[in-house]
């Protein structure tokens, strides 16, 4: 059985009713589980990415429990992944027990999934009412569960402000997961620290602060805290793809393969790590061995899958860096009828031309980029990104002047620092200071990203300024 860092899935409870489960499978015997249980089951292989044992062990429960409410749910969610709410509301019609929180829960889910919150959050609001006081607060968690589950988090935070004298540990862990999606990592972290000084021994603790300290890009702290979970439990997928995510942030693609492979080897090789091994391997100069990786990743993945378009980005690097121009082409046609943004794998190819000198090639699909997007200043400023990463610095500079003269407002927020880093390669150094300025005033996020490595490792970006003003008048 794979590991898989959920709490029950990993437990002795889960594991002996999955081998149960299987051994009668594979025998050929008859199969002695409840409805929830199979349900749990077929979650459990949904959850790994085995779609075809999943349907089995729901095949299974609806053939034996027809009106059962959880197998009925698990279809009822499966219809939603692929839109089909007509299938989910059959499903949920199908069920005997229309007086139970599950059938309640659901409705409002299916309410949510078509972007209709409001009449969800009647729903959920009129049922309520019905809740016995004892049961208030499990109520309340539930549904800003669900929100949370479906990223409403200002839903969420709003049922969870209804919790009254709620000092447990689960309701705490509910709130730093609300604030860590409410974009509030510093609080989310404070919540989790918490948790951990009364239970320092938690796993799923530390690895959501390592989470929030991930989101808030503090990748060093994300790592430490992965360390503290690895140590309690070294074969928790969680703890390892999140210390790995962070040393693949911080650029040290060695250990982050590492981790790589080894959350590999506990949750069982699957198209996100394979295709993160084919990153690092191709930051460490290895574009044959990513290569491989990255084949692999697209079997794995079906045309469903989310990392389906990265898979083909990455493998088009792949084959720039092999200098098989007309592969890494193919590879972003495959994306043309995948839901991403075309127009950003117009600048990829783009860029992909250019490093491979092909000149008009590279302007077409650039003024292709253009056109999908309408003009879009987020697209015309990764163009120039793409020339300046491709050493027409002079070009880049000269663009991007006009660019903030005559195509974007005063106020526009984004670019600063990829302006500032043309100034400082010209050794404009006036102007360098001022798009400095600009940059760290208005998206410090893109300053640290773009210009981070012209200063001390641990400055903040609100000392970027005084500091280089100070280096370049001395």
């Amino acid at each position: 059985m794979k590991r898989t860092g959920d709490e029950y899935f990993d437990s002795e409870e889960f594991q002996s009713i999955l081998e149960s489960f299987e051994q009668a499978s594979d025998s050929g015997g008859s199969i002695f589980q409840d409805a929830d249980d199979l349900a749990d089951i077929a979650d459990y292989y949904h959850y790994i990415g085995n779609h075809e044992a999943a349907e089995e062990a729901i095949g299974q429960a609806l053939s034996m429990f027809p009106t059962a409410t959880a197998p009925l749910i698990y279809k009822a969610r499966e219809a939603l992944e692929y839109e089909d709410v007509e299938g989910a509301e059959a499903y949920l019609e199908q069920m005997d027990d229309k007086e139970s929180p599950d059938y309640h829960y659901m409705q409002a889910e299916l309410l949510i999934a078509q972007d209709k919150i409001e009449d969800a959050d009647l729903l959920l609001r009129e049922y309520f009412k019905t809740v016995p006081a004892n049961e208030y607060n499990d109520y309340v968690m539930d549904v800003a569960n669900i929100y949370l589950d479906y990223g409403v988090t200002d839903k969420a935070y709003e049922w969870s402000m209804r919790s009254s004298g709620n000092n447990s540990e689960d309701f705490k862990e509910l709130m730093g997961n609300i604030l860590l999606g409410l974009g509030k990592f510093e609080d989310s972290q404070r919540i989790f620290n918490e948790l951990i000084d009364k239970n320092p021994y938690s796993t799923r603790y530390w690895n959501s602060l390592a989470n929030a300290q991930y989101m808030n890009e503090d990748y060093g702290s994300s790592i430490d805290s992965s360390e503290y979970a690895i140590a309690i439990d070294p074969t928790d997928p969680e703890s390892l793809v999140t210390k790995a995510n962070s040393l693949l942030r911080l650029n040290n693609f060695e250990e982050a393969l590492k981790y790589f492979e080894r959350y590999a080897e506990v949750a069982g090789e699957d198209a996100f790590s394979e295709l993160n091994k084919g990153i690092c391997l191709l930051s460490t100069n290895r574009p044959e061995e990513a290569l491989e990786h990255l084949k692999k990743a697209e079997e794995l993945s079906n045309q469903e899958s989310e990392y389906l378009a990265q898979i083909y980005q990455e493998t088009a690097f792949t084959y720039s860096a092999l200098h098989d121009v007309d592969k890494a082409i193919e590879a972003l046609e495959k994306t043309s009828e995948l839901p991403c943004n075309h127009a950003d794998m117009e600048v990829l190819k783009g860029h992909i031309l250019l490093e491979n000198e092909k000149m008009e090639e590279a302007t077409n699909a650039f003024k292709k980029a253009l056109l999908k997007s309408d003009s879009s200043p987020e697209i015309m400023i990764r163009i120039l990104v793409s020339l300046y990463d491709n050493h027409l610095v002079q070009a880049a500079y000269a663009i991007f002047k006009r660019f903030y003269k005559t195509i974007v407002d005063e106020d526009y927020q984004n670019g600063h620092a990829y302006m500032a880093l043309c100034c400082w390669d010209l050794k404009k150094d006036q102007e360098f200071l001022d798009y400095l300025k600009l940059s760290c005033e208005r998206n410090p996020q893109e300053a640290r990203l773009v210009l981070g490595n012209l200063f001390p490792e641990k400055m903040k970006v609100e000392d970027y300024y005084n500091y280089m003003k100070e280096k370049l008048t001395s």
